[in-house]
């Protein structure tokens, strides 16, 4: 068993080390991380500049690049050989509903996921590290479990939220599907010192779908999100009507 192990916060983030360590016996560990913090990068890779590789003292790798540079450079050249599993995380703070498509945690899980490796991405749900090695024995226990017992042939993509409580490893477990969230928040305005105007993304909105079944209404009812995703991203009820409405404007 081989586990490439990644994430978004940067190889010097506590979340790393608590996952690296979680993982510690279960097969060979191979470490490569961003540089510095990517959070919010979402499946971005770099194409118009050359990417540096290092190593640590501790041994974990790092590129000053994005999560899932990370991932596609340790699958496709810089591994000894293809990982068994790759898992991203843990991050601080939640990666729910519309997070997990601006996430770096989840883009280095889904690259692996992208070349046919399965994948787990896991997140506390609020920052600050708060119990971070209750998740970390959360994150062990899902590993073991899926490792024993797939739940499904082929490559899979699970996206995993703990509460921050000390109890997380004991807490019930619900797999969930994504919810949503309101808009995000006014962009911020301020002014750099030379008089120039500069602006700051707002903070994430509040949750517009969290009922029954969401990975938010797990998280806030004291249970683990664990949410099965998929890339493809057709609208597969609306395509009828749209070739319906394509087939009305053929000739024109």
């Amino acid at each position: 068993m081989r586990i490439l192990i990644a994430n978004d916060d940067g190889y010097l983030a506590p979340g790393l080390a608590a996952l690296v360590q979680a993982c510690e016996g279960l097969g060979e560990l191979d470490v490569v991380a961003p540089e510095q913090n990517a959070s919010g990068t979402s499946n971005s890779l770099t194409l118009h500049r050359p990417l540096s590789a290092y190593t640590a003292p501790n041994g974990f790798r790092y590129i000053n690049g994005t999560p899932s540079d990370c991932v596609h450079v340790a699958l496709t050249g810089w591994l000894p050989q293809r990982p068994d599993l790759v898992v991203s995380g843990i991050n601080q703070g939640a990666n729910m509903g519309d997070d997990t498509l601006y996430s770096g945690t989840v883009a280095a899980a889904m690259e692996g996921y992208l070349f046919g490796v399965p994948a787990i991405a896991f997140s506390q749900v609020t920052k600050g590290w708060a119990h971070l090695d209750a998740a970390a024995r959360t994150a062990r226990s899902i590993i073991e479990q899926v490792l024993a017992s797939p739940p499904a042939p082929g490559p899979w993509l699970l996206n995993v939220n703990i509460p921050n409580r000390a109890d997380a490893d004991q807490l019930p477990r619900e797999v969930t599907r994504l919810g949503r969230r309101h808009a995000s928040e006014p962009v911020i305005r301020q002014t750099n010192p030379q008089g120039d105007p500069i602006y700051w993304i707002g903070p994430p909105g509040d949750a517009r779908l969290a009922g029954e079944g969401t990975d938010f209404h797990a998280t806030a009812n004291g249970r683990v999100s664990i949410t099965p995703l998929q890339v493809d991203l057709t609208d597969h009820e609306a395509v009828p009507a749209w070739r319906q409405w394509a087939s009305r404007g053929a000739g024109r």
